[in-house]
């Protein structure tokens, strides 16, 4: 009798095994949960979250799926640009009583990007699901997401200004109340560096440069290397925006937003 209960306990876990394999392998967070993008691994993220200094009223940024075309759209811009889902964002305009034009919030990384040099930005970007109602908001090219770096400027002219915000304003989006192709910061739309870093090479918020003069021209300072504290996708603050954010990519790097975090994507060779 021992003998056959031990054989059909053995018999049970054999079966067990299978089981185990597959509720492993669908389970959230796990590496084979979804199929690898652009050729790449995925993998969780846990330094990504709104940055609470950086954020002013009540905005919503939000991890979340979709959003999706409406039920008649077909191509390849009626879905998120990578799994299921993206970063959701709602801004308002003068919702708070600090004045017009006042919620803003940033959706970020404060640890990961920490101390790189500000040089090394090669590739940066994103795609954006823009509607036309945020352009009858705040126009085509203004009423846009940035992308956002706190930075030290490291200037050799300023040095004790340790603190400015590197930031890039899009062009406009080609796609309304759909999906963009991939937006490239390095190669389209402005940037500018907050408070006197701004002022001293030149390239403020009323004085837009490209993006490979603010590079030269921090190069040129002629301080220390600029570095980098903080990475983040932000709006705010100026007019009224929803919409969506996904495939954020630092330099070989593609930030995947998806309901259940923050994962990581190697672009194919030459992306």
């Amino acid at each position: 009798m021992k003998t056959r209960i031990g054989a059909r306990r053995w018999a049970t876990a054999l079966l067990a095994l299978p089981l185990l394999a597959i509720i492993a392998a669908v389970a959230p967070g796990s590496a084979s949960a979804e199929p690898d993008g652009d050729g790449g691994h995925r993998d969780q993220r846990d330094h990504w979250g709104v940055i609470a200094r950086n954020t002013i009223g009540s905005p919503v940024a939000d991890l979340r799926n979709g959003p999706f075309t409406r039920f008649n759209a077909t191509g390849t811009l009626v879905r998120p640009p990578y799994g299921q889902g993206s970063l959701g964002i709602e801004v308002a305009d003068d919702a708070t009583t600090l004045g017009t034009s006042s919620e803003k919030v940033d959706f970020g990384n404060e640890v990961d990007f920490f101390g790189k040099p500000v040089s090394e930005l090669t590739r940066v970007g994103f795609h954006v699901f823009q509607t036309g109602e945020n352009v009858s908001y705040g126009g085509t090219t203004v009423n846009m997401p940035n992308i956002r770096f706190e930075i030290n400027p490291n200037l050799g002219a300023n040095p004790t200004t340790t603190y400015s915000t590197l930031v890039w304003v899009p062009a406009e989006s080609p796609t309304l109340n759909g999906w963009s192709p991939f937006l490239d910061a390095t190669q389209t739309g402005t940037w500018f560096l907050t408070g006197p870093a701004g002022a001293a090479i030149d390239c403020e918020q009323g004085d837009l440069c490209s993006f490979s003069t603010v590079q030269t021209r921090l190069l040129a300072d002629g301080g220390a290397p600029a570095t980098i504290y903080t990475a983040a996708v932000g709006k705010g603050r100026d007019f009224i925006w929803v919409g969506a954010v996904d495939g954020l990519r630092i330099n070989d790097t593609i930030y995947d937003f998806e309901q259940s975090g923050v994962k990581t994507i190697r672009p194919r060779p030459g992306a």
